[in-house]
């Protein structure tokens, strides 16, 4: 634990000419659970999404266990062990809650043309256990009686349920969030605490966006500031929570 795992350096991404990502640093420890925090435009999502593959950044250096990811793709990501949620969520509501949830295994034997036909009992096993795995996942979100239901049937909190079990299908070391609990009734918000205390239990690392301060300061173990692509503050919840002209400037 305590591990130095994901390195950030000096990382910038702009558009049209505008820096929405500023020659920003940080590193984030093995088992850390780390909210990042700042008014909207501030950088985060394409913070984010640099961190993942989704945008190449112009300058820097990301390093996820000692390995350099800059560049990479976002499948290629994924399979380093870095697993993510989305603000606009990405489940396919016309299939199964189930279906959604296998779909994000590592590793599917039966992606491969070979085996399909000379190995289907490999096949058989792995989606057997795959099965048996989206299941239980579903069960620690509180969704499994709904697993043979389409995913567009849910309720908005629900589908922030489905969108994490989904995320952890990959069985991520970095779990990253985005914006787990906006726009959720407070029964939804709870459940989603609970599920993060299990996960950091577990010694799992989470690095997650909200706007909503409660629960920032409810789960984060280190709150970063992010302000005009640049990193403004990093500190313990209760430093920044005294921090006036922080609050005030850049999370009113």
């Amino acid at each position: 634990m305590n591990k130095k795992f994901l390195h950030i350096k000096n990382v910038s991404k702009a558009f049209d000419g505008l820096k929405a990502v500023d020659a920003f640093s940080c590193e984030i420890n093995q088992g850390e659970l780390v909210g990042l925090i700042g008014p909207n435009g501030a950088g985060k999502t394409t913070l984010f999404n640099v961190l993942t593959g989704f945008h190449r950044s112009d300058n820097g250096t990301i390093r996820f266990l000692g390995e350099e990811i800059s560049g990479l793709s976002p499948d290629n990501i994924s399979l380093t062990g870095i697993s993510r949620t989305f603000q606009d969520l990405r489940l396919i509501t016309e299939i199964s809650l189930l279906e959604n949830v296998m779909l994000w295994s590592q590793d599917n034997p039966g992606e491969e043309l070979f085996k399909i036909f000379f190995r289907r009992k490999a096949i058989t096993e792995f989606e057997r256990a795959n099965e048996e795995r989206a299941l239980a996942l579903l069960e620690f979100a509180g969704l499994e009686d709904k697993a043979h239901e389409n995913a567009g049937e849910l309720s908005y909190g629900q589908q922030k349920l489905l969108s994490l079990a989904c995320c952890l299908a990959s069985e991520p070391e970095l779990i990253l969030l985005d914006e787990p609990v906006s726009g959720i009734q407070p029964r939804m918000i709870e459940k989603i605490v609970g599920m993060i205390n299990t996960l950091k239990e577990d010694g799992k690392t989470i690095f997650f966006i909200e706007h909503d301060m409660e629960f920032v300061f409810k789960v984060a173990e280190r709150v970063i500031v992010m302000d005009d692509g640049k990193k403004i503050a990093d500190d313990t919840p209760d430093i920044i929570r005294e921090n006036t002209e922080i609050l005030e400037s850049y999370l009113a």
